[in-house]
């Protein structure tokens, strides 16, 4: 990919986490990488993410990897089927953190 590719990886990236208020304090914690690398790639700094660094953030941010890459609409919008995201939205309501999310999956994984 040429450094305009990642630049518009960088800005769905950007104004995804923003549509989900997610602060980049809060994308680094939950990836694992550094909040000056995630900023290097929303500004187009930084060329050539990582497959796991995008694979990582689309996780976190509810997207697909190809809506990261590609940024067709319905790939955004049909990541989660309707019974995800009545799932989502009811762990969401009821509180639930993503961390314990997570939590309750690795449990159930043992």
């Amino acid at each position: 990919m040429d450094g305009e590719g990642e630049k518009v990886i960088g800005d769905r990236i950007k104004t995804t986490r923003k549509a989900r208020k997610m602060s980049m304090e809060d994308l680094a914690v939950q990836t694992g990488f550094a909040k000056s690398y995630i900023s290097s790639i929303e500004r187009g700094v930084q060329s050539n993410p990582s497959v796991h660094f995008v694979e990582s953030v689309a996780l976190e941010l509810g997207v697909s990897v190809h809506y990261l890459i590609q940024g067709t609409a319905e790939e955004a919008n049909g990541f989660l089927d309707e019974g995800w995201i009545s799932l989502v939205t009811e762990a969401i309501n009821s509180g639930l953190s993503k961390q314990e999310f997570r939590e309750y999956i690795k449990y159930k994984e043992l």
